[in-house]
């Protein structure tokens, strides 16, 4: 939701803190139901994190120390909700900048008693850069994000060199990061990148099976049925 893949690193570099890359998302709001605006006002002071340019303390953020685990694009938030009641053990930072997205993932935080789901509404090439600190993270998913599947486009997209090779610098020896699309041209770009970032390796011979943890959404299932393909990615970080 949220590259030409050969896009300089310099634009993402904690070395030039202001530089900026193309954008990977255009804001299409939509229009929030009132259960979304009124879950989003109650919850968001609760669960919400705001964006400011300083290292994020994850055990303040959440009450409690544990490995955490950032997504990027939880859409409207099913699978973010579903994992993270899955997985108690572990704290899921999500980020979206749709507001619809944001409201539905406050009413499942509030309606399930979910409360290890932190939210931000904001940038995550911005977030990745200002707050999240070197080797902090357990994993990260991107699940189906934007594949600007037009050719003048690709260089939108989320998974390129540069935002990659940060995203893994953030990850702790050994922590992950899962990607899954169901365009084939963008999980081949997604295979290229991932498996050129030197502090990465693959856990797989080149595609992973879904992992048990990641639930099917209605949107996936209905397309396995018509026969279209979905690609997991599981990359590790070296130690």
């Amino acid at each position: 939701m949220v590259a030409d893949t050969h896009e300089p690193r310099k634009h993402l570099s904690v070395d030039n803190p202001k530089a900026r890359p193309i954008r990977s998302y255009v804001l299409r709001q939509g229009r929030m139901s009132p259960a979304q605006e009124r879950f989003m006002a109650e919850m968001l002071p609760r669960v919400g994190v705001e964006y400011r340019a300083a290292p994020l303390d994850f055990a303040a953020v959440f009450g409690r120390a544990a490995p955490t685990i950032l997504e990027i694009g939880f859409g409207m938030g099913d699978t973010t909700a579903a994992i993270a009641e899955a997985r108690p053990a572990e704290n899921f930072l999500g980020i979206e900048v749709h507001g619809p997205g944001v409201g539905n993932l406050c009413k499942l935080i509030q309606q399930r008693g979910i409360e290890n789901i932190r939210v931000m509404q904001h940038d995550a090439f911005e977030v990745v850069r200002d707050m999240l600190s070197v080797a902090s993270l357990a994993g990260v998913h991107v699940y189906f994000p934007d594949p600007w599947h037009k050719a003048r486009h690709n260089k939108r997209r989320l998974i390129q060199a540069s935002f990659v090779h940060e995203l893994a610098r953030r990850l702790a020896p050994d922590a992950y990061i899962h990607c899954a699309t169901d365009w084939e041209d963008y999980a081949a770009q997604m295979l290229e990148v991932l498996s050129a970032e030197p502090l990465l390796e693959n856990t797989a011979e080149n595609y992973a099976p879904k992992p048990d943890y990641r639930p099917l959404t209605k949107f996936e299932n209905r397309g396995l049925k018509l026969g279209h393909g979905v690609w997991d990615l599981v990359f590790r970080r070296l130690s």
